[in-house]
């Protein structure tokens, strides 16, 4: 296994990685590439495709494999239950709740997050691809006004195989035959022409477009390189 950065992670976070990452170590296989990508220091946000509810501990695994402690926009009511409620907030992820006025309070908050240095993932996509395919939908604009307004940059990264490992709507992992787990990063996404203070609806748009043909060029790299199966469902 990878030494994973400490500092930063909080108690209950930290604690989280290592029991996640000490499973998935001995149930299923990782690929991992394009590490190089995500800077090691300074804000940043990851963009991710999103297929599985088992997306988030990968991504979380592949930054830190980079050397990066990554934050996550998650639904509040996940701060609700105890045990991961305090993982939650020694992650310090920022929670989004219902109404246009949570929303403006989480995007000021990833606003502050990544100028302050931090990592930042993000499924732009906003929930798991209704496509049976596999491929990503079109992205929601939040992550482009994040990066158009902060000017940090936006790496693209992809998971492949989580699916596999537990299909949505599957209540336990599947891990017989032991599946593989692929995570490629690619270079941040060129988004410096539009950036600034108060992007137009319409260079939103392009950003999101950009992206979100990022992402897609790379997950067909990468299953030129892994094949689907059947799709697998629950």
């Amino acid at each position: 296994m990878r030494r994973f950065p400490r500092r930063g992670r909080g108690l209950w976070f930290g604690i989280a990685i290592e029991v996640v990452a000490a499973l998935l170590a001995v149930t299923t296989r990782w690929r991992l590439s394009g590490l190089g990508h995500l800077p090691r220091q300074g804000g940043v946000l990851v963009a991710s495709n999103h297929v599985s509810f088992a997306d988030p501990p990968l991504v979380t695994l592949f930054c830190l494999a980079a050397g990066r402690v990554p934050r996550f926009f998650a639904k509040a009511g996940l701060w609700k239950v105890p045990l991961i409620r305090s993982v939650m907030v020694s992650g310090r992820h920022i929670p989004v709740h219902r109404g246009r006025t949570s929303v403006l309070d989480a995007y000021r908050d990833g606003v502050a997050a990544v100028r302050s240095g931090e990592c930042v993932a993000v499924f732009p996509e906003g929930t798991f691809t209704e496509r049976a395919d596999g491929w990503p939908m079109r992205g929601k604009t939040g992550l482009a006004r994040l990066a158009l307004t902060t000017g940090v940059p936006v790496v693209p990264l992809v998971c492949w195989g989580t699916r596999r490992l537990l299909p949505p709507g599957a209540r336990m992992p599947r891990v017989i035959p032991r599946p593989t787990i692929h995570l490629t990063a690619g270079p941040p996404v060129e988004l410096s022409d539009l950036a600034g203070e108060r992007p137009t609806a319409t260079q939103l748009r392009e950003a999101t477009d950009r992206i979100m043909a990022a992402i897609t060029t790379l997950l067909a790299m990468v299953r030129d390189q892994d094949p689907p199966p059947e799709l697998v469902r629950a």
